[in-house]
């Protein structure tokens, strides 16, 4: 087959001329993976390993939450978006002497949400929360549990900051020790470059209404959104430290990696 002289030279056209583009919806999802009600479906894996857990400190675990987040049109102006996540649990001598795989408590939320942010530039979202008695080897609550959830966020340029948050109660209620009243709050900010490049921080805190405990880690992460074959993907890793946690919880420093599959419309 016989090309043209110029072949070579509209093809370096053709892919200058997509590269731009390619890179530019590259930094959209990654904007968009920042918002936690954005309309765009994905699912991370997230890879969580922390130590120093048990009465004698010498426990570890390594926890997979599998995260879908699937967004639904309401009419014009409102979108309904499920976020699940379904914890994969590993650990040796948090109990001490046991090892215990399986699954966890699933936790399932529904955030209604405008399409469009307020005159004011604010993202927000409102709706039901569950706790799911999934959890296999003593690894969960072994109750259902409902709530609310809410987020609210602003983004501005490459910055995109806000806090998620929710709150569960036991569904029967009862004086049983193993009642639940837990409240989690999740502030954020983060910072993504127009290579797609996104620099997080977040704590992950709860606290426990019943036992009178909390749990506050600090997350720092770094992530970027990368062409993998026909798709694009988010890669990203970083280090979470515990500045405080329930007397048998993680202590130190954990690791965290993530996987994202992202699917946009």
């Amino acid at each position: 087959m016989h090309f043209p002289k110029a072949f070579p030279w509209l093809l370096a056209a053709a892919c200058i001329t997509a590269w731009p583009a390619l890179a530019d919806e590259a930094t959209d999802l990654a904007k968009d993976l920042s918002n936690p009600v954005a309309a765009l479906i994905s699912v991370p894996f997230q890879f969580n390993y922390d130590s120093g857990m048990g009465p004698n400190d010498d426990g570890h675990r390594t926890m997979v939450n599998v995260q879908p987040v699937i967004p639904f049109e309401l009419g014009e102006n409102w979108n309904l978006i499920s976020r699940t996540i379904i914890p994969l649990i590993h650990q040796s001598d948090v109990v001490p002497g046991r090892t215990q795989s399986g699954t966890g408590d699933v936790v399932q939320s529904l955030f209604l949400s405008p399409k469009n942010p307020t005159a004011g530039g604010l993202i927000w979202g409102a709706g039901p929360v569950f706790l799911l008695p999934t959890a296999s080897d003593d690894l969960g609550a072994d109750q259902f549990a409902a709530g609310l959830t809410g987020v609210v966020l602003k983004q501005t340029g490459p910055w995109t900051f806000g806090a998620l948050t929710n709150h569960l109660w036991d569904v029967g209620g009862g004086s049983d020790p193993t009642d639940i009243s837990t409240t989690f709050l999740q502030p954020f900010i983060n910072y993504t470059t127009a290579d797609a490049v996104t620099f997080a921080m977040n704590t992950e805190a709860s606290y426990d209404w019943v036992q009178n405990e909390g749990s506050v880690p600090l997350n720092l992460s770094v992530s970027k959104v990368v062409k993998l074959g026909p798709n694009l993907v988010s890669l990203g890793g970083g280090l979470r430290y515990w500045v405080d946690g329930p007397e048998n919880g993680p202590d130190g420093w954990g690791a965290r990696a993530i996987v994202t599959f992202l699917f946009p419309r």
